[in-house]
């Protein structure tokens, strides 16, 4: 599903990954742990194609099967809105637009049909139990709201793996509990996979695997 080989990352002078490698099956629900400024962030942002290694190392990176290493910035930005999903900690949803708009925004990009992208958003949303919410900005929703229309948003391209970046570090306690029991219920449902940093341990005990990074290598 995911292979990542000998990544590295410099920030200036900075080395803050120093060769991870790592192997994520199908349908794996993986936790990335590790102390502030380890380089988790560094590492699900190259994962997810949003940030690239070190190119004078020698590396390889697939998802699918499929090599991003020599993609092009297009192909590799057509690449994530079929493939990737991300759920961010401060949610990024577009506040003009409503709950139901902010989820068909990633299949209009894709230039999907209009009302089949309005049914299966509005049908991810009553999955989420927000059918309710659909004519609502984010501005009259909860955090926690807020959150699983960003989930929904992540899930309308049918992507192959969902990256999250501390998805319940902005939430309550009882809503934080509630996403991470929504991601194992959207696991089971659509077969997705989920890479997850997080600080919570709750969270990271859940998942299937738990990989700790510190100061840039993954030690376990």
């Amino acid at each position: 599903m995911i292979v990542a080989k000998n990544i590295h990352k410099y920030f200036g002078n900075v080395e803050v990954l120093k060769g991870v490698n790592l192997h994520i099956k199908k349908g794996e629900i993986v936790a990335i742990v590790g102390p502030s400024g380890a380089g988790k962030t560094t590492l699900l942002q190259i994962l997810g194609t949003l940030d690239k290694p070190q190119k004078n190392k020698e590396y390889e990176l697939y998802l699918n099967e499929i090599s991003l290493k020599n993609l092009s910035d297009t192909q590799i930005s057509s690449f994530r809105n079929q493939h990737i999903g991300f759920i961010f900690q401060f949610h990024q949803l577009l506040p003009e637009f409503t709950a139901l708009e902010n989820v068909c925004i990633p299949a209009f990009i894709a230039k999907k049909d209009k009302k089949e992208t309005e049914k299966k958003a509005t049908e991810i949303l009553d999955f989420l139990g927000l059918s309710h919410r659909l004519e609502h900005k984010p501005d009259q929703l909860s955090g926690g709201e807020q959150q699983r229309v960003a989930v929904a948003r992540a899930l309308i391209n049918n992507p192959s793996v969902i990256f999250a970046d501390e998805p319940s570090g902005n939430l309550d306690t009882a809503s934080a509990k509630n996403l991470h029991e929504l991601f194992f219920s959207l696991r089971d449902k659509f077969g997705q996979t989920f890479v997850l940093v997080t600080h919570n341990e709750e969270l990271a005990t859940m998942a299937d695997r738990k990989l700790i990074i510190i100061d840039g290598v993954i030690q376990a």
